[in-house]
């Protein structure tokens, strides 16, 4: 299962995405998760969709990575789904006790579900199109203006894009050791709840070890570089703007006309529990 999450991952490619500025995809990345929480109903929420899956193909990234980063969050979805799903009024379809299953709860829960999806599927596209060392500066561009009250932008960009990054080691470093535990005969499976904490003990104990030893080298070798923050610090290649961005701002701007024109033409809401 572990080996399944993508997050954090950059995939070197040549497709749109790729040659897009990052900051205008971080800006992108803002407006569809807005645009997202915008829609009323299955109408606006299926162009966001379409949108979702046309920047998938855009991105020159295989569908299996993106399946594989909506498979990391497949329990969320489910438990999601299943507290909407309870969640409506409306002559009941099945009834339990105090439980009971609408036409109006059984809407919300898909309508919940596609949207937690379209976000998954979308922020991922940012991490698999765009490098570590890109994203960290876009980041710092687009938070250039709190400079102003004397806010470190740098190393908080810094800070944001190593741990993002970071994540797909310590989901290898955790894999690693729990294979090593079962050779050892270490049982992760089996007893109830409670034993099944205790077993993780023997998980947790080595990974925060291997996570500071990992922190302290790369502050080392960030230090043995004469890195001290990001003043007078000068970078190889510019972030400039380019056609691409123009058309993605374009693009966005008829999403965002689209998801309004639904909204006011087809005015059935979803009522939205969770």
């Amino acid at each position: 299962m572990l080996k399944e999450i993508t997050l954090g991952q950059y995939f070197p490619g040549s497709s749109v995405l790729h040659k897009m500025d990052p900051r205008m995809k971080i800006i992108m990345l803002t407006a569809f998760i807005v645009f997202i929480f915008c829609t009323k109903n299955f109408y606006s929420l299926g162009l966001i969709f379409f949108a979702v899956l046309a920047v998938i193909m855009f991105s020159g990234v295989s569908v299996r990575l993106y399946l594989k980063s909506v498979k990391a969050i497949i329990y969320i979805v489910f438990f999601t789904s299943i507290l909407n799903l309870f969640y409506g009024t409306g002559e009941p379809i099945w009834s339990f006790w105090r439980l009971s299953v609408t036409q109006e709860g059984i809407n919300t829960a898909i309508f919940v579900s596609v949207r937690i999806i379209a976000m998954v599927l979308i922020s991922s596209s940012l991490t698999y199109t765009t490098t570590p060392t890109n994203l960290t500066d876009g980041i710092e561009r687009l938070l250039k203006p709190l400079g102003v009250f004397h806010i470190k932008v740098h190393e908080i960009a810094m800070m944001m894009t190593i741990a993002l990054r970071f994540i797909p080691t310590l989901l290898e470093e955790t894999d690693k050791i729990m294979s090593a535990q079962k050779a050892r005969g270490a049982d992760f499976e089996s007893g109830n709840f409670i034993n099944r904490i205790k077993a993780l003990i023997p998980i947790l104990i080595p990974l925060f070890v291997s996570a500071f030893r990992r922190a302290y080298e790369l502050a080392m070798a960030m230090e043995s570089r004469c890195y001290h923050g990001g003043d007078g610090r000068t970078r190889m290649k510019v972030l400039k703007y380019s056609k691409y961005d123009l058309a993605a701002v374009l693009v966005s701007c008829a999403v965002f006309i689209g998801v309004i024109v639904c909204n006011i033409y087809f005015p059935k809401t979803i009522r939205i529990g969770m």
